[in-house]
C-alpha cells in the first residue's frame, strides 16, 4: 500500500511539472499577461505550437506561443512596465520543450546538460539553441518581449530566452524598431494604468545558416491601454524584416489585424472586444 501511494505521488509530481510552464491553455497566473485574460485567437495557431508560461526564478514573467517547427515564437504577451533594469549576458532555453518532467524554470544550456546528462542536439529538437544564432550576418537576436519593457532585473533577464527571440534584421532591430520600443511606446503609454502588449513574428521563406530557425518576414506589435480598469486606447506597428529596410509602420489595431489576416490567411483577433468597451 505504501509503495502504491509513493508511486501515485511521483506520477502526480510529474504531471504537475508537465503543466507548470508548457501548458494546454493560458489560464491562471499566465492569463494575467493578456487583456481581459484572453489570449489572441484565430489564425495565430501553427500546427506544431506550444504555449509557454515563461518562468524565471520561480515566477511567471510573460507568456509565449512557440512554433516548434520554425523554432521561433509566434508571439509573446506581456505587461508594459519600462524601467532601467540590467540586461542578462547569456541565453536561456526551455527545459520542458526537451522533456515535460524537467524543471519549470528557464535555464542555460550548460546547466541543463550537466543536470540531465544530455547534449545540445537533444536540447534543440524542439527549440532554437545558442549555436543557431552564432555569427549571423546582418541579423540580431530580436526580442518579442523586450528587456527594456520591464522595470526589474529578474523580469528583464527572463526575456533573454531563445523561445522569445527571432532572427531580426540588425539595422531594423537597432534603429527603427528600437525607436518604436523605447520612444514611441513610452509616448503612447501616457495616461495608461496598465498596458497589455502582444508582439509577434510572421514566418518567412528563409532560414539561418544552421537551417533550423526561420527568419520572419514581418515583425508586428499591438498594445491595449487600460485606465481605471477600462480600455482607453489601442495602437499597433508592423515592420518588414528585410535587410536595410529599417522602417516601422504605425497603424491602428484594426488595420494591423487586417494585415495579419492576409499574412496568416485567416482572421486574427489580438485583444478581446478589440480593446474597446462592449
Amino acid at each position: 500500500m505504501l509503495g502504491l501511494l509513493l508511486l501515485l505521488q511521483v506520477l502526480a509530481s510529474c504531471l504537475w511539472l508537465g503543466h507548470g510552464e508548457v501548458v494546454e491553455a493560458f489560464k491562471g497566473e499566465c492569463a494575467e499577461f493578456f487583456y481581459e485574460k484572453t489570449p489572441p485567437s484565430g489564425a495565430l495557431r501553427p500546427q506544431n505550437a506550444v504555449r509557454i508560461c515563461q518562468k524565471y526564478d520561480d515566477k511567471f514573467r510573460f507568456a509565449t506561443l512557440y512554433d516548434k517547427t520554425n523554432r521561433i515564437p509566434v508571439y509573446s504577451g506581456y505587461k508594459y512596465q519600462p524601467g532601467n533594469a540590467t540586461r542578462y549576458d547569456r541565453w536561456f532555453v526551455e527545459p520542458q520543450l526537451i522533456n515535460k518532467t524537467y524543471d519549470m524554470n528557464m535555464a542555460e544550456e550548460g546547466d541543463i546538460k550537466r543536470k540531465y546528462h544530455i547534449n545540445s542536439t537533444v536540447i534543440g529538437q524542439n527549440q532554437a539553441i545558442d549555436q543557431d544564432y552564432m555569427n549571423l550576418k546582418d541579423l540580431d537576436r530580436g526580442h518579442l518581449s523586450p528587456s527594456s519593457h520591464h522595470n526589474d532585473d529578474k523580469w528583464s533577464w527572463a526575456t533573454f530566452t531563445l523561445t522569445n527571440i527571432v532572427p531580426q534584421d540588425r539595422k531594423l532591430n537597432q534603429n527603427a524598431w528600437r525607436n518604436y520600443e523605447e520612444k514611441t511606446m513610452r509616448h503612447k503609454n501616457q495616461g495608461c494604468n496598465t498596458t497589455y502588449v502582444i508582439t509577434g513574428a510572421v514566418p518567412g521563406n528563409t532560414k539561418v545558416p544552421s537551417g533550423r530557425v526561420n527568419i520572419p518576414s514581418y515583425i508586428w506589435s499591438a498594445a491595449c491601454c487600460v485606465k481605471d480598469k477600462k480600455p482607453l486606447k489601442a495602437w499597433a506597428a508592423i515592420a518588414k524584416n528585410e535587410i536595410n529596410k529599417n522602417e516601422v509602420k504605425e497603424l491602428s489595431l484594426r488595420k494591423l489585424e487586417n494585415w495579419l489576416k492576409k499574412l496568416y490567411n485567416g482572421t486574427v483577433t489580438l485583444f478581446k472586444n478589440s480593446c474597446t468597451l462592449e
